[in-house]
């Protein structure tokens, strides 16, 4: 398996971040890490390794990017706007640093060929990044495979609402988007895959997980959500056997 390791700085960020590639071709992917996670993390607890049929045979090329939910999402201890403007600084960093390099790497590995879209996959709260970050922009990202999230801001931060907590909440983005806007399209052609377990800690992922089916459905986008028995958790075992299972599909 290629494995590349970049140190860059951010000028939305104003530091250096670092992420993590893993593949030599395919489709790229990004993979948000779990809260307050590190680039590392799907690494270092065999997530990357359950994929590496899919990311030795040229399938998938995974991009591991770093969080800063200790300044946003976590830092309850921050008024509600600042860490808003922490996660949109986060946006802008994904949107306007990190997928012009997925690009270009990719681009290199595919042999000149520049890929159709990019994939998000994230488990726990990386799976409200790659919800967030599909819904935001369906123009740039086609595919989503989520894994145990919570999709809607007020559950992070409470007794607080703005325009950006609306912006970055997937389920009351979508209550409030009209049958007539051009994402709505763009949904549809997208490759969509949400689970969630009925075990331990998986009891506000499920609700949100069946709160973002409705939502999505009413639209006619046909999006894949699958509810696993309760003797799945919220916890690493579970995301280690559904990652292969799922990602035979979304990468069919």
């Amino acid at each position: 398996m290629k494995v590349e390791w970049f140190k860059e700085y951010s000028y939305n960020l104003g530091r250096d971040m670092e992420f993590k590639v893993f593949g030599h071709a395919g489709k790229p992917c990004i993979a948000f890490p779990v809260q307050n996670g590190r680039y590392y993390d799907y690494e270092n607890r065999g997530i990357i390794e359950s994929m590496r049929e899919f990311i030795d045979a040229g399938r998938i090329q995974v991009f591991c990017v770093d969080s800063i939910d200790l300044e946003s999402w976590s830092a309850d201890w921050k008024w509600g706007r600042d860490r808003m403007e922490a996660q949109e600084a986060y946006y802008r960093y994904i949107i306007e640093e990190i997928v012009p390099r997925v690009y270009e790497i990719n681009t290199w590995g595919n042999g000149g060929g520049v890929a159709s879209g990019v994939m998000t996959f994230g488990c726990s709260m990386g799976a409200y990044h790659g919800m967030n970050f599909f819904l935001r922009r369906p123009d740039i990202f086609d595919a989503v495979l989520t894994l145990s999230g919570i999709y809607h801001s007020g559950f992070f931060i409470t007794n607080y609402a703005d325009d950006l907590t609306f912006y970055n909440s997937p389920i009351d983005s979508l209550k409030h988007m009209p049958y007539d806007h051009p994402y709505i399209a763009l949904y549809k052609r997208a490759r969509i895959i949400v689970a969630v377990g009925q075990g331990d800690w998986e009891k506000e992922c499920l609700d949100d997980t069946h709160e973002l089916e409705w939502e999505l459905k009413k639209f006619g986008v046909d999006a894949w959500f699958d509810y696993w028995g309760y003797e799945y958790a919220h916890d690493w075992p579970s995301w280690l056997q559904q990652t292969p299972h799922f990602l035979h599909h979304i990468l069919d």
